[in-house]
């Protein structure tokens, strides 16, 4: 088993522990955690749901692309978006990097027991804001940002719910708990069995050794020297 913390990430709060601009890290909230590292990344302007380990192996097999885990994402958009305007969000949206695949999107309530955040948003008066519950499976630089600007509505406030199977549950923003999960299983490489000769491809161009002839005996030499002796008699 691995040790895994899962940490709800504040607003304005870099997903790494060094910075030399001072601004706040991860080893403000986790001073007495070396050897654990982030699982993947969230932006300094987001806020949620953040993994870190002690595994390499389950750090690659959370945060390498290649193992598409679902990322689910509360998103507060300026507006408020309509069916038609969520569909090309669930079809895939062209953005400067290539095609997103496709999203699962939909309008929710004000999840329950939102903390405030510190600073809150800046909300224009007379224009409505709309919760979006967002997810992904991949992790392009910024992508959800992009996708609801795509579609005309710019995110004011996002918030990452859960990775896979973790999710933040009821942890306040710099709240942390520590947790186990199973190591991932590591294919053993199969060995190659011995070809066979029979398995062995046959070459058709390959010349063949000529047969050897089998000594002929003494009586088979002795008979046929008698047949040639008649012949001879016969021709004169």
């Amino acid at each position: 088993m691995s040790n895994i913390i899962l940490i709800n990430k504040p607003f304005r709060v870099l997903s790494q522990f060094q910075d030399s601009e001072n601004r706040r890290t991860l080893k403000d909230f986790l001073p007495d955690h070396p050897g654990f590292y982030p699982a993947g990344r969230l932006d300094f302007d987001s806020e949620g749901l953040m993994l870190l380990t002690n595994s390499g192996a389950l750090q690659h097999a959370i945060a390498h692309p290649s193992k598409k885990l679902w990322k689910t994402y509360w998103v507060q958009v300026e507006g408020a978006p309509s069916e038609a305007d969520l569909a090309p969000l669930r079809r895939g949206i062209q953005l400067k990097d290539g095609l997103t695949r496709p999203a699962h999107v939909q309008t929710i309530d004000e999840p329950a027991d939102l903390w405030e955040r510190d600073p809150p948003i800046r909300q224009r008066k007379n224009i409505p804001t709309q919760w979006l519950e967002i997810r992904i499976n991949e992790g392009k630089n910024r992508q959800v940002r992009r996708m609801t600007a795509a579609i005309g509505f710019p995110t004011l406030r996002l918030i990452r719910a859960s990775i896979g199977d973790w999710n933040i549950e009821r942890l306040q923003p710099g709240e942390f708990t520590l947790t186990e999960a199973p190591e991932p299983k590591v294919p053993t490489p199969t060995r190659k069995k011995a070809s066979s000769r029979t398995d062995a491809p046959h070459n058709h161009n390959r010349r063949r050794a000529p047969a050897k002839r089998k000594p002929q005996s003494r009586l088979t030499q002795n008979h046929q020297s008698k047949r040639a002796k008649r012949a001879k008699r016969a021709k004169r």
